[in-house]
């Protein structure tokens, strides 16, 4: 096992929390008022890890924290590091993920749904139900229902799928589901590639918080991407549309898509390693059942 001393953890406990502050404190400080943001917001509210877990750095499973009795009351830890008996009992979770990532690699990417999925979600719907009811469509309710109308939606994503509103998901061309997510997750997919950070938040602290922080901020940029492309007009955030109405608009989204996806693939193989590292490592760690 490789043996950190506390400066040298400490040091980087320090730079890791200074990365994600930036991101962090801003929201902490609307939450406090009480004010939302759309982009913003999303992942710390979307997901399920919380802002104090985020800040906090893990080295992963195999290092152990010299001094650190920050660290004695946290989940599966011992003497520093995380035991053994943790990683055993977090093993299921450990083989799904690297199923569904793997597949995810092996499969060509699409980078034809514009972004319709947002559009699906508001599908039908008066100003007053949308989910950001503070922000106006772009197109109005009529306009927006017409987009819709005249595009094939093709969602492979059961997480975005299942917002869709009632007369929106028989327009899907796919029926994706939550037992099934490893026949239909693709790499183009803008909420695929942000679901690496919940994969990665999920097998923390059993594997590096830096690689937590790097698929944490590539979701950050692609939510902002995908907000872009929505139906919503987001001008008084400083954020110009993404047209996915007009050729040209479709033309800059499948761009973009195409660079997360590339920026998301050495992402998806690191996380891939650490499943098949871990899953080596489970089987010399003993059980305690």
């Amino acid at each position: 096992m490789e043996v950190l001393s506390r400066s040298e953890w400490t040091a980087r406990a320090a730079a890791h929390r200074a990365r994600l502050a930036p991101y962090v404190e801003p929201h902490l400080a609307r939450r406090g008022a009480r004010v939302k943001h759309p982009v913003n917001d999303f992942l710390f509210t979307y997901y399920s890890y919380r802002p104090a877990q985020l800040l906090r750095w893990h080295p992963g499973f195999g290092v152990v924290l010299s001094e650190a009795p920050e660290y004695a009351e946290l989940r599966g830890y011992s003497n520093g590091t995380v035991s053994p008996e943790f990683l055993t009992d977090k093993r299921l979770l450990v083989e799904t993920l690297l199923k569904l990532l793997r597949a995810t690699a092996g499969r060509d990417g699409n980078f034809g749904c514009f972004g319709l999925h947002e559009w699906a979600m508001v599908y039908g719907l008066t100003p007053e139900q949308v989910r950001h009811a503070d922000w106006p469509l772009r197109l109005g309710a009529a306009g927006t229902d017409r987009v819709v109308e005249s595009h094939r939606i093709a969602c492979s994503h059961f997480d975005a799928y299942r917002f869709f509103t009632p007369p929106a998901a028989p327009l899907n061309t796919l029926s994706p589901r939550s037992d099934d997510r490893a026949a239909f997750e693709q790499p183009g997919c803008l909420h695929g590639n942000m679901d690496l950070y919940k994969h990665a938040f999920r097998l923390s602290p059993l594997i590096s918080s830096d690689l937590v922080a790097d698929c944490f901020e590539l979701a950050w940029e692609i939510r902002t991407m995908d907000m872009r492309a929505a139906p919503y007009d987001l001008a008084e955030l400083g954020l110009d549309p993404i047209r996915i109405e007009t050729a040209a608009g479709k033309q800059e989204y499948a761009a973009a898509q195409r660079a997360f996806a590339e920026r998301a693939a050495p992402l998806r193989a690191r996380l891939i390693v650490e499943c098949e590292r871990l899953l080596s490592e489970v089987s010399r760690a003993p059980s305690h059942r």
